[in-house]
């Protein structure tokens, strides 16, 4: 997968958020996990766009870390969704397994972009 369609996965992962949390129930719960799902499911494309401008492999490295990070913490949000029945697991599945996916990618290019930092730095 190249980076223009890593960047419109992303994209279109924080398009489905803003709709699923637009079309949460109106309680307090809901809006409690329904804005930390927000905020983290859309940090993941903002801080990958980053991530492709980035000044240094370090800096790299650090927004990919992120992108990583803010993925995983939106399968959390959404875990608690379905958990606590405030969303059928069903609705969510497709969106999980994308995530999963997010998850997966962002994790092998961090090591990979750190690996070879290793070696142009000659670090151990």
């Amino acid at each position: 997968m190249d980076h223009v369609e890593l960047a419109e996965r992303t994209k279109a992962l924080a398009l489905r958020i803003v709709r699923l949390v637009g079309a949460l129930p109106r309680t307090r719960e809901a809006d409690v996990l329904g804005r930390q799902l927000l905020r983290s499911g859309t940090s993941v494309g903002a801080n990958y766009r980053e991530a492709r401008r980035a000044r240094s492999k370090a800096d790299f490295v650090s927004k990919i870390g992120i992108c990583l990070q803010e993925s995983d913490e939106c399968l959390y949000w959404l875990e608690l969704l379905a958990e606590s029945g405030i969303v059928r697991p069903a609705l969510l599945f497709e969106l999980q397994e994308e995530l999963g996916q997010l998850v997966a990618i962002f994790a092998a290019s961090s090591k990979t972009a750190r690996q070879r930092s290793d070696v142009t730095t000659g670090s151990p």
